[in-house]
């Protein structure tokens, strides 16, 4: 009799386990597919609408060709972005911008290509103008926020520029004070931290090797196809309404790096030297070892130049010890910490920067 009854129970059980799972995995496979259609649309956060060089219409942007028009007002340059192009989407579903409605935009620029006139191209009055295609034939976003077509963005006649404006406005240079060397995370994390590293800003980002690095991450797609790495970068310029792409370097032999390169790049007369390392401490809470330097104790040299730092982040289980630190403090790095905890890469690396930019930012 008792085993009857528990056989009818478990039947119960199992139906009822199987009538949640039915009703539950449509409604979560659904809500997945609209967040993946939700991510595709306006995954990005576009303050500023970016594009590269490549994909402006150069056909009538001479200034000879505007002084023979004799149309003083004739658009510096223009693109044209495809209907399916997340920009497009995003200026049609999330921005909502009818024809002659103006955006901020700009192209983005490379520390190699600073001699491209179309390069670091800055507006806050872009103007767009829509291109219907097919059956559509308003110029505006449909009912339910789809674009009608391609898009038309004109830069209005003269934009500023980056490096125009670096060079003309006295005490405004926003070229990015910092630099980071980050010993390469795991690639998803990577994937996670360059567009933060591009929002904060940074001059030059050195990927690099180190004993707690395991070698099959460069292998990662993000190395071997360079459009991806620059895709996250750009995307976080986006956010930040920047321009100016970092300088990376990859490297995969750090001691070679340290003896043969850093020194080309960071002078130290000019760029402090930092490496971030937690404070170790005991079970009993002592500590060991001298006592690491806080950001904001860093000794900068007396001049008039402005603050340079490089900051060095270390994989997720920390720097070697004590092989990799007394490498660093043989080359000037000053050891810093943001406590006793052990961070995630992507933690340190977003907590390190803001405070670098913090103290770069403080006039002596």
């Amino acid at each position: 009799m008792m085993s009857t009854t528990l056989r009818c129970i478990i039947t119960m059980l199992l139906q009822a386990s199987i009538t949640v799972a039915t009703r539950i995995q449509p409604l979560s496979f659904c809500h997945i597919r609209q967040l993946g259609r939700f991510h595709r649309a306006s995954s990005l956060h576009l303050n500023r609408i970016l594009f590269d060089t490549s994909e402006i219409d150069k056909s009538d942007t001479s200034v000879s060709g505007r002084q023979e028009s004799g149309v003083d007002e004739a658009p510096m340059a223009t693109v044209t972005l495809p209907k399916d192009d997340y920009r497009t989407i995003h200026i049609a579903k999330i921005l909502g911008l009818h024809n002659g409605d103006s955006l901020r935009a700009g192209t983005v620029i490379n520390p190699s290509d600073e001699e491209d006139e179309f390069a670091g191209l800055l507006t806050d009055d872009a103007t767009i103008t829509w291109l219907p295609e097919g059956k559509i034939k308003k110029a505006e976003p449909t009912k339910n926020g789809d674009p009608p077509g391609s898009l038309c963005i004109s830069i209005p006649q003269p934009p500023k520029t980056y490096l125009s404006t670096q060079s003309s406005d006295e005490g405004m240079d926003d070229t990015p004070k910092v630099s980071l060397l980050l010993a390469l995370p795991r690639p998803l994390q990577l994937s996670r931290i360059l567009p933060m590293v591009s929002q904060l800003g940074v001059d030059q980002l050195i990927l690099t090797n180190a004993m707690k690095v395991p070698k099959d991450y460069f292998g990662s797609h993000i190395f071997r196809k360079p459009e991806v790495l620059r895709g996250l970068l750009v995307e976080g310029l986006a956010q930040s309404g920047d321009v100016r792409l970092p300088n990376v370097h990859v490297t995969k032999r750090l001691k070679v790096f340290v003896e043969d390169e850093l020194d080309e790049l960071f002078p130290l007369d000019e760029v402090v030297r930092v490496i971030a390392h937690p404070q170790r401490r005991d079970i009993d809470g002592r500590e060991f070892g001298p006592a690491p330097l806080r950001m904001t104790d860093i000794e900068f040299p007396k001049s008039d130049k402005p603050r340079r730092l490089l900051v060095a982040v270390g994989p997720e289980g920390g720097w070697t010890e004590p092989y990799e630190l007394d490498m660093f403090r043989d080359k000037g790095f000053q050891q810093i910490t943001l406590g006793t905890r052990v961070l995630r890469s992507d933690v340190a690396v977003v907590s390190l920067l803001s405070l670098a930019h913090e103290v770069c930012s403080k006039s002596e």
